[in-house]
Formats: structure tokens, C-alpha cells, sequence
């Protein structure tokens, strides 16, 4: 194995997990003509030095024909292969008759810089090559029929098994004791390697769909939320399956468009679907499992039960479910764990109710009304800790989505009620990210990201809490670190618009405009403002377009945006003036426009209930008015306004210029930003800035 300052000075650098790439050392992309040549120099690179025998080569990749046509045509390959890589390393090859290998000195790969980083104890750099890798497969798209895939599946868990056992014993290390956030992170950074389904090149990925009840039933139409969110739950217990998030699921059913539709829109393989009906004081359920590629029913069942019934109703559904996805697939599947979250039917039918409101957030009262049936629940079973953590999450919505004018005392409360559950249910990870919100308000995001981190050990396939963790690594800076997670929340829960603005927000800081402009898009197909769409698109340089895309968000207003706490709803002219105003002064690049939308934030930021409203952060930040971003954000952080520190990293003109700015430093101590570095690593951006480490 090479250290690193051997596999920085090697001619060529490959990359063996997904689709294989040859580069110099330089970095520039070297194309190899011939889909067999680069499987030749891809399976020797995936172990430089040591000797693979020409045989085995030849009839990977030559199965069918003769043999001594098999190992012309691998003979014929090599040369071709010295001779175009020629100029960069002469003497790549160590050859016999009977075997062949690519000198080590001659080759650095992304497997061998992994597994040189834990030889060494590098950790910072393992975690940044496994977040870079993903769930990435080895040779990913090399295809050559049954033999190669079975060998290529073989040296795949070979691999797998090989780095799980560096990995832990890292983890058991005594330097690593005591460490606990570095610990963490490591065993963070490895779960998003999905080992089992990137070896053997599929997974099982379900979408539980609401089942259809007849009109007017409201208590069958409340068994329906119970049966879709407690089937969500338990099948995303299950190790082997991938579930897709709740809120993406919601917005669909079986009724909106065909089934292969839905599993196009959620990416999964499977749809869970069906019906509940009453026969007199029977609940019957039909259940069905659907193919997402041909909307083919693969299974289907029926259930009854009764109404005092309904834990063991649902848990034989979802234990049917899951015996029939194993069978249908020919997988060993564990069954879930059995879940009981009270005992009390009433208490039950209300939490159902607040949770259901929640999930709306917007809406006049609605959020008001989710936190009296949830404390409704309380007070009947107050040791119900999925309540409390539905009700700490109705705390924060109502922080961030209402013109709320208490939003630390609400933030307050939101944590109050996520200790709770966690006191109640020490596995409750997304309490502990909700808390981590409140954490942010005391100038704490040490805490914020223990606890985030904490949380994705407890519930790794939890969309929500995957993006909580993304979210607070990009509020500071760690984009590159943060972009996994929120593609894996935007993988689960494909129809959230939420975790599309977060992923356009970091393709942006990574400076991958057309990436960030395609999540800014798919964000305002799902309903949310398009004002980050706007920012991605005056990026790119297209400003008139980007301007008429932030003054779209006028017709949101009210809708899915509020005006300012203690302020009255903008009306008629006054209303597009604003959005005039705004749309040029973010927008338009010109210093004019953006004097004039400056001395309305200030007047704004005078006269607010909340001078740290978001409607004043934000812009403040794409405009890089710095004096009045560490006037907001440097005064008081909120669950509202918390989210506003993601945009501080983009490296553009002039957001840059409040990171150029010599009250920056001191504005990030002050807030516990430079804490967060020094515990979890700087920003990406700092050096640009003129900050070190």
C-alpha cells in the first residue's frame, strides 16, 4: 500500500467506485478507446502491483471466444493501452506469459487513497473519500455478461468486507476514545455506503401510498393516516428496504395518475397500496403490492380487524408486506420489529389528527389546531413519546411558518417537548434533531451538530433527519460534507420541496450552476418560492430571466411565505413595488438597483416587530450587506431565520464580500461558528476568504 505522499506524485489517478475514470496527474480526464480496454486497465488498477492472471482476464472479457482468441485479443489490448498512455508513464505494465499488473508506483486510485488514509489515521480525509464514494459500486457500468458479474460481485464484498474491517477496527482504536465527535462522524460517513445494494447492483426501494376509504368516514379516514404513517414507520425499520419519505408519499395516491407514474415520481421499486372499508364493527383492509416498473400486481391480501385492534392490525400488514417483498424478490428480509405507541385509542385518534395538520403547516389556524389535538393527547397518555415529538415538531413549524411573534419562546417549548421524548424513548432521533434547532438559538452549533449526528445514528433512514444533519453542515460551510446527506433526503423523499431548495442551495456553493438551477426548478414545481432559483439563474448570468423568476414569488405570498411578524400583508401596487424592488435588487447585478433594496432592509430592519426577520436576512446576504447580516443573524438567530446561514457560502459576487469582511470572524465566534470548525473541520471556502485553518 502507497502513503500519500507516493500517490500524490503517481502519473495516473483513477477512480474504481461508479463509472471508471483516468486521469493525469495533473487532473486533466484521459478518455481509453474501447469499452474492453478500459475494463482491462479498471480491474488491474483495483489492485496495483499484484499479478492477475491473463487466463482469468481473457475470459472475463472475451467469454465465447476460442481461447487463443481470447488471449490475442488481450494481447492486442495491453499494447494498445502502452502505447497511448505512453507519454505519461513508459513503463506502466509488469508482465509474464502466464500474468500481468500495473506498476503501484505507476497508479493512485480513490480505493487506495481510502485505504492508505486509515492505515494512517487520517480520519478527516476517510470521511471526506467515503462521502465523496457514496453508495457508489465498484466498476459501476462494466457489464460483460453472468461471469464477469458474478466475479465483479464477488471482488465487490471482498472490498466491502476488507474496508468494514478497517473501519471498525479505527473505531475501537484508543486514539480514537474520547473522540466522540470524530467517532461519530467516521461511523457516519461509512453507513452512507449501502453496502449491500451497491454489490449487488439493485435495492429495494417501497412507497407506502394513503389508502383510499369511502367519503365521509372520518374514523376510517383516520385509521387510513394511522395504517400510512405506522406502516412508513415499521417498514423503515427493516434494514433491507428503502421507504420513501412521508411527505413525498402524501402528495400521491393511487387514484393520481398510473402506479409505474408514482414510482417513477418517489424512485422506488415497489408500491404499497389499498383500501379500508367497514362491515359492521369489522375494519376490513385490502392490501396490495404493486411492481413500479410495469404497475403489475405482485401480491395482494385482506385484513380484519377491530377498532380496539388497530396496533395488531397494522403490524400484521406490515409483517405481510414484508414477508411478500422477500419472497417476490428472492431476499432473505428481517421482519420489523413490533411498535406500540400507546395503548389508548382516543389518545391515538388525536395524535393522528395533529399530525395530519402538521404535515399541511400552511393554512390560517392550522398549525394552532395540530398543537391543541396533540396536547389533547398528552393529557390523556403523557407518557406517549412519539407524541411529544410530534408536538415539538408543530412547535417548530409554528416558529418557522406562522407570523409568530414569540419565536424563541415557541423554540423553547419545541425543546421542552423533544427532551421530553427522548426522556421517554431514548431512540427518538428526530427529537434530537429538533432539538438541535434550538441549539442554534443559544449559539450552540457544536451542540446542534452532536445532536444531528446523534440522531442519524438513531434514524439513518429517516428523510427528516438526514437533511437536518445536511442542513446544519451547510449552515457552517462544510458543503462538500453536507451534499450526501441532502441528496440522500432528496433520494427518499423525491417529492418534498424543501430538500430540493437545500440541494440547490449547495449545488450553488459548490459552484455546479446548472445542478443548482435544476433543483431550484423542481423546487418551484413543488410549490416553493423561486427566489433561490432566481439567485442560481443570475449566477449563470441569465439576470433579466432571474429577475422575473424572483418576482414570481409575489404570487406566493401568503400562500407558503407570511409577511413579517406584527406586519400587515402587502396589497395591489404597494405589493409588486416590494417585489420590484426586491427581484432588481438581488437580481439585476446592478449597484444601483441593489443601493435602493439596501435602504429598504435597513428601514425594514428599524421599524420590524423582528428586526431579524428572514425577510431581512436573506436578501441581506445575496446582497453582501455584511453590516446588516451581523446585525441580524449576530443579534439573534431563530428557528426562521437559521436556515438564511446556508447562503453564506457561495463563492459569488457579492456574497463573498461579508466573508472579506474584517467584522466576519468576529461575528462567527460570536454566533459559535469557529467553535463548529475546530471541533468538525473549516469550510470549504475560508482560504478563498484569506482565512486559514
Amino acid at each position: 500500500m502507497t502513503d500519500g505522499a507516493e500517490q500524490g506524485s503517481c502519473p495516473l489517478r483513477v477512480t474504481v467506485f461508479g463509472p471508471f475514470q483516468l486521469r493525469a496527474a495533473g487532473g486533466e480526464q484521459i478518455v481509453i478507446n474501447g469499452k474492453r480496454a478500459q475494463a482491462v486497465l479498471a480491474i488491474l488498477c483495483l489492485a496495483p502491483g499484484q499479478t492477475f492472471e491473463r487466463e482469468q482476464l481473457s475470459q472475463l472479457l472475451w467469454r465465447g471466444k476460442f481461447r487463443a482468441q481470447a488471449r490475442a485479443s488481450l494481447r492486442q489490448t495491453l499494447l494498445d493501452l502502452k502505447k497511448q498512455l505512453a507519454h505519461l508513464c513508459p513503463d506502466l505494465f509488469e508482465s509474464t506469459r502466464e500474468g500481468i499488473a500495473i506498476r503501484a508506483e505507476a497508479v493512485a486510485s480513490d480505493l487506495s487513497e481510502l485505504e492508505a488514509a486509515l492505515a494512517s489515521g487520517a480520519y478527516d480525509r476517510v470521511c471526506e473519500l467515503l462521502l465523496a464514494i457514496g453508495s457508489q459500486a465498484l466498476l459501476d457500468g462494466l457489464d460483460f455478461g453472468p461471469v464477469f458479474a458474478d466475479w465483479r460481485s464477488a471482488r465487490c464484498q471482498q472490498v466491502e468486507q476488507r474496508l468494514s474491517q478497517q473501519i471498525e477496527r479505527a473505531l475501537s482504536q484508543d486514539g480514537m476514545r474520547g473522540l466522540d465527535h470524530a467517532r461519530s462522524r467516521l461511523r457516519d460517513a461509512w453507513s452512507q455506503r449501502d453496502r449491500e445494494p451497491a454489490a449487488h447492483g439493485h435495492e429495494i426501494r417501497v412507497a407506502v401510498l394513503p389508502f383510499a376509504t369511502p367519503p365521509g368516514d372520518q374514523s376510517l379516514q383516520l385509521f387510513s393516516h394511522g395504517l400510512f404513517d405506522e406502516l412508513i414507520t415499521t417498514l423503515g425499520q427493516v434494514p433491507q428496504l428503502r421507504v420513501a419519505g412521508r411527505g413525498s408519499s402524501r402528495q400521491l395516491d393511487s387514484a393520481a395518475g398510473s402506479a409505474t407514474d408514482a414510482a417513477r415520481t418517489l424512485n422506488v421499486t415497489h408500491l404499497v397500496e389499498g383500501s379500508i372499508r367497514r362491515q359492521g364493527r369489522t375494519v376490513r383492509v385490502h392490501a396490495g403490492l404493486v411492481e413500479g416498473r410495469d404497475g403489475c400486481r405482485s401480491w395482494s391480501g385482506s385484513f380484519d380487524g377491530q377498532n380496539d385492534d388497530l396496533f395488531a392490525l397494522q403490524q400484521s400488514i406490515a409483517e405481510a408486506v414484508t414477508q411478500e417483498l422477500g419472497e417476490v424478490l428472492e431476499r432473505q428480509i428481517s421482519p420489523p420489529a413490533y411498535r406500540r405507541s400507546t395503548a389508548n385509542k382516543d389518545a391515538y385518534s388525536l395524535y393522528l389528527q395533529g399530525r395530519a395538520l402538521t404535515a399541511r403547516a400552511i393554512g390560517d389556524g392550522v398549525l394552532a389546531k395540530a398543537i391543541e389535538l396533540l396536547e389533547s393527547a398528552l393529557r390523556i397518555d403523557p407518557d406517549f413519546a412519539a407524541c411529544w415529538t410530534a408536538l415539538a415538531e408543530a412547535q417548530v413549524y409554528t416558529a418557522v411558518y406562522t407570523p409568530c411573534l414569540d419565536r424563541l419562546g415557541q423554540s423553547a417549548r419545541m425543546a421542552e417537548c423533544a427532551m421530553k421524548a427522548i426522556e421517554l424513548d431514548p431512540g427518538q432521533g428526530h427529537a434530537r434533531a429538533m432539538l438541535g434547532i434550538h441549539r442554534w438559538t443559544e449559539n450552540d452549533p457544536v451542540g446542534a451538530l452532536d445532536l444531528a449526528h446523534e440522531a442519524y445514528r438513531l434514524e439513518p433512514h429517516n428523510p427528516e433527519v438526514v437533511l437536518r444533519l445536511g442542513s446544519f453542515l451547510l449552515y457552517i460551510g462544510r458543503t462538500r460534507e453536507a451534499l450526501p446527506y441532502i441528496e440522500a433526503a432528496v433520494d427518499q423523499d423525491p417529492a418534498n420541496g424543501r430538500n430540493h431548495a437545500m440541494l440547490s442551495v449547495a449545488q450553488l456553493n459548490l459552484g455546479n450552476l446548472d445542478a443548482a438551477i435544476r433543483a431550484g426548478e423542481r423546487m418551484v414545481d413543488l410549490g416553493l418560492p423561486s427566489m433561490w432559483l432566481a439567485v442560481a439563474t443570475a449566477a449563470s448570468g441569465d439576470r433579466r430571466l432571474a429577475v422575473q423568476q424572483y418576482r414570481q414569488t409575489m404570487k406566493l405570498m401568503n400562500k407558503t411565505m407570511f409577511p413579517p411578524a406584527g406586519s400587515r400583508p402587502l396589497k395591489g401596487p404597494s405589493l409588486y413595488a416590494f417585489w420590484q424592488i426586491a427581484a432588481r435588487g438581488v437580481c439585476s447585478g446592478r449597484a444601483v438597483d441593489r443601493r435602493v433594496y439596501r435602504a429598504m432592509l435597513d428601514h425594514l430592519h428599524a421599524s420590524l416587530h423582528d428586526p431579524c426577520d428572514t425577510s431581512i436576512v436573506q436578501p441581506a446576504i445575496w446582497m453582501g450587506q455584511a453590516d446588516l447580516v451581523f446585525r441580524t443573524l449576530g443579534a439573534q438567530i431563530s428557528p426562521a431565520n437559521m436556515f438564511c446561514l446556508m447562503s453564506l457560502w457561495a463563492d459569488l459576487e457579492p456574497i463573498r464580500q461579508i466573508r472579506l469582511d474584517p467584522g466576519f470572524l468576529p461575528f462567527a465566534e460570536r454566533i459559535g461558528l469557529v467553535a463548529a470548525w475546530e471541533k468538525y473541520g473549516w469550510p470549504d471556502l475560508m482560504s478563498t476568504c484569506g482565512v486559514g485553518d
